[in-house]
């Protein structure tokens, strides 16, 4: 395997030729904000709070999808990221019905931990306050759409871990939501194993185990690490 040789921030790294600008990064311990990015599933990146800048480019790009190269030169925290990101964050802070006080993530959120790290103390953009459902016809869980940031790790984790497909995405621009089966009440879904993976991989508190209160949701993604590596670690072999 060749390895290339690339500075992070001004630090010398070497990463495999087969790693992203992100893994390359997480090796080194240098820290780089997502949400989409679920490990052990494929890439989107859907989310854009990766982006990075690399030199000779004038385009961000985002680090989950973006192949390390020899000599390359990339800043992960410049003041322009900073702006960029804080921006992503408050727009899907605009856009959904995030309202943590009530929510069941509260302080088990992924999207919160993004906001605090951007220092985002309120949302300067205009709140679209959209009409959306929540399915509460499964029997052990639920999804409400008003939390969700399309980030697609539930579709990704039951397609590609599950093997399920029981998620998919339906609908353009703002109408885009995710859905179970043929956009049908997730209790009804002749597919799902009702296996939770896509529970754990929620970044926040859209999909839900039924009877948790206010900040009792937690995500479990050491199950979702042990189903990713098992295979290769022979864990399955008793």
């Amino acid at each position: 395997m060749t390895v290339k040789t690339l500075t992070i921030n001004g630090q010398l790294i070497s990463a495999r030729e087969d790693e992203t600008v992100l893994e390359a990064a997480r090796d080194a311990g240098i820290h780089i904000p997502t949400l989409c990015y679920l490990e052990g599933v494929s890439e989107v990146g859907a989310c854009r709070l990766c982006l990075v800048e690399i030199a000779g480019s004038n385009k961000l790009q985002p680090a989950c999808v973006t192949k390390v190269a020899e000599g390359m030169e990339i800043q992960t925290n410049s003041e322009r990221l900073q702006k960029y990101r804080r921006t992503i964050v408050e727009m899907l802070f605009a856009e959904g019905n995030h309202i943590c006080s009530v929510c069941v993530a509260n302080g088990n959120c992924e999207l919160q931990d993004l906001a605090i790290e951007m220092g985002m103390d309120h949302v300067r953009l205009d709140y679209h306050f959209p009409d959306r459902k929540v399915d509460v016809s499964h029997d052990r869980f639920g999804i409400d759409h008003n939390r969700c940031v399309l980030c697609t790790r539930c579709v990704r984790v039951c397609d590609e871990i599950e093997g399920a497909h029981t998620w998919d995405m339906a609908g353009r621009g703002t109408n885009s939501h995710v859905i179970t089966d043929l956009n049908q009440p997730w209790g009804t879904s002749q597919t799902c194993t009702s296996c939770g993976k896509c529970v754990n991989a929620c970044p926040t508190g859209a999909i839900f185990y039924k009877g948790s209160s206010i900040g009792e949701m937690k995500h479990d993604r050491a199950k979702l690490d042990f189903l990713v590596t098992a295979r290769e670690k022979q864990q399955w072999n008793f």
